[in-house]
């Protein structure tokens, strides 16, 4: 599918991938329909750091992904679909299940069946890795069994499913998309590469921080947003679950100590234990294959850990990004 001569709607535009691939689809000369959370503060998230000429060429479309009659608005006149809205935090997930349910899981729902009322050409909805919970294997393929060894993790694996069944029953063109651990500018504060560097950058010379043990896949979120599009091209993917990973990890003490000697070699790490998730829902591994996304695009990885550290670092840098930021605060 031509992408440009294509009307595309972006669920989650505001938020940190989100925000990504809308700016790469309106380079690329798409014409962008970006759904954001509707409140009373008229804050669009990322989109409001945008360049006001980059502003003008994106229709701003305010809603609730929970609320079906307005996805259905949002979801008519489009050909594609990117699916990206959802509540993401694991340990919120442990307090607030049922949000985690009406979010992810009916959220998810809502785009499936307006998408099939208006017979929608493509819709790509994002899972994630934490689907399959602790490696049994690596590199983890699509045919690895999956896990709910979080709420979140659990409704992630309600929502796929759910697309599974809307194209083996109702010939919807879906496709799962499930990114690896994306990284980068604009990461939200709950996660750890913003933490340890945000924490850094405002003096800190102890890091607290939960288990450093479990590995993850770091993907850049330039190299994640590349494949989203690859995969929204590919004429082969309707009704697959596709992998985006690099195929390497490392574990989190590791990435912590990675962004020290970056910013400031002289911090150490502390350990935290309430940070740590509970003992039968940590996920110890993730790594990740890439070998069908490349098959099916020829999409690989091409930010390296390092300078996808080097340019997220420059990024959180700029006072301007860094005033954004809450790094005294415990986010989860």
């Amino acid at each position: 599918m031509n992408l440009k001569k294509a009307k595309i709607l972006v669920t989650g535009s505001e938020g940190f991938i989100g925000s990504h691939l809308v700016e790469q689809l309106v380079a690329m000369g798409c014409d962008v329909r970006a759904f954001v959370l509707y409140n009373s503060f008229n804050n669009r998230g990322w989109l409001d750091t945008f360049d006001q000429n980059l502003l003008e060429k994106i229709e701003i479309f305010t809603g609730d992904i929970r609320d079906g009659r307005r996805v259905e608005t949002a979801v008519n006149g489009i050909d594609v679909v990117f699916h990206l809205a959802a509540l993401v935090s694991i340990p919120f997930s442990y307090e607030s299940p049922e949000s985690f349910v009406q979010t992810n899981v009916m959220g998810t729902l809502n785009v499936l069946q307006a998408a099939k009322k208006l017979k929608t050409g493509r819709v790509l909805v994002t899972s994630t890795s934490e689907v399959y919970g602790t490696a049994r294997y690596v590199p983890m393929d699509e045919a690895h069994p999956m896990s709910g060894q979080s709420p979140y993790s659990a409704t992630k694996i309600g929502a796929d499913r759910l697309a599974e069944a809307f194209y083996t029953s109702c010939d919807l063109p879906v496709t799962i998309v499930r990114p690896f651990n994306t990284y980068g500018p604009r990461q939200s504060a709950r996660a750890i590469i913003p933490t340890v560097i945000t924490r850094l950058l405002s003096g800190e010379k102890e890091i607290a921080l939960g288990n450093l043990k479990p590995t993850r896949d770091m993907v850049y979120v330039a190299d994640t947003v590349r494949g989203f599009i690859g995969l929204a091209e590919s004429e082969k993917v309707t009704g697959e679950e596709v992998n985006i990973a690099t195929g390497r990890e490392v574990s989190i003490g590791d990435l912590a100590r990675a962004i020290i000697d970056m910013i400031d070699p002289g911090a150490r790490i502390v350990i935290d234990e309430k940070r740590f998730r509970p003992e039968k829902s940590e996920v110890y591994r993730l790594c990740g294959s890439y070998k069908k996304i490349n098959e099916l695009t020829g999409w690989e990885p091409v930010y390296s850990l390092e300078q996808g550290l080097k340019e997220t670092v420059e990024w959180f840098s700029d006072k301007r990004n860094f005033r954004l930021y809450k790094p005294h605060i415990y986010n989860i």
